[in-house]
C-alpha cells in the first residue's frame, strides 16, 4: 500500500453522515455543479447510498484529513464470463476537492482503490471519464490506464 501524501491522509468506507459532503465533491466542478443538488433532501440520494453500502459489490470510498472528508471515488467489482471469469474493477466519481488537487490525493486514493480490487481478485481495473474531463485523461493516462475502448451511455427514463 502506497504511503499517503500527506500526514493523517486516511481512506475509508463512506458512512451515511458523509452524503451531503459526498454531494459538494461530486458538484465540485464544471459538470457536476449542474447536476447535483448540494444540501438537498432529495430522498433519491439517500436510497442510493443505502443501496450501495448495502451491496458487497460496491465500495464507496472517501479520503479523509484532519476530519474532513476532502475525496471521493467509487469502487464496483463486476463479475464477468469473459477473461476467462475475471472479475473487474470500476472506478467512478472519483473526485478530490477543488483546493486540495495537485497534492497527490487522487493518485494515492485510485492507488488504495486498485489494492482493494486485488484483494478481490480482480483482474482488471476500468474507469470512464466524460470526454469533456481532458485534465482527468492526462491523470489517468499517468496512473497507467489505457485509453482502450470507446464507451457509449444511453439516458433511461423511468418506467410507470
Amino acid at each position: 500500500m502506497h504511503t499517503p501524501p500527506i500526514d493523517g491522509l486516511i481512506a475509508r468506507r463512506a458512512a451515511r453522515a458523509d452524503l451531503p459532503r459526498l454531494l459538494e465533491l461530486l458538484a465540485d466542478d464544471d459538470l457536476g455543479r449542474n447536476r447535483e443538488g448540494v444540501g438537498s433532501t432529495d430522498l433519491a440520494y439517500t436510497q442510493a447510498f443505502e443501496a450501495i453500502d448495502a451491496d458487497r459489490n460496491q465500495l464507496l470510498l472517501v479520503a479523509e484529513l484532519d476530519g474532513r472528508i476532502i475525496g471521493m471515488l467509487q469502487l464496483t467489482f463486476i463479475p464477468g464470463l469473459s477473461r476467462r471469469g475475471a472479475t473487474r474493477a470500476n472506478i467512478e466519481a472519483v473526485r478530490v476537492d477543488s483546493a486540495c488537487r495537485s497534492r497527490g490525493i487522487g493518485a494515492w486514493l485510485i492507488a488504495y482503490a486498485l489494492h482493494e480490487a486485488r484483494l478481490r481478485g480482480c483482474r482488471m481495473a476500468q474507469l470512464t471519464s466524460d470526454k469533456r474531463r481532458t485534465q482527468a485523461h492526462a491523470f489517468y493516462g499517468q496512473l497507467g490506464f489505457v485509453a482502450s475502448h470507446e464507451g457509449f451511455k444511453l439516458t433511461l427514463e423511468a418506467t410507470p
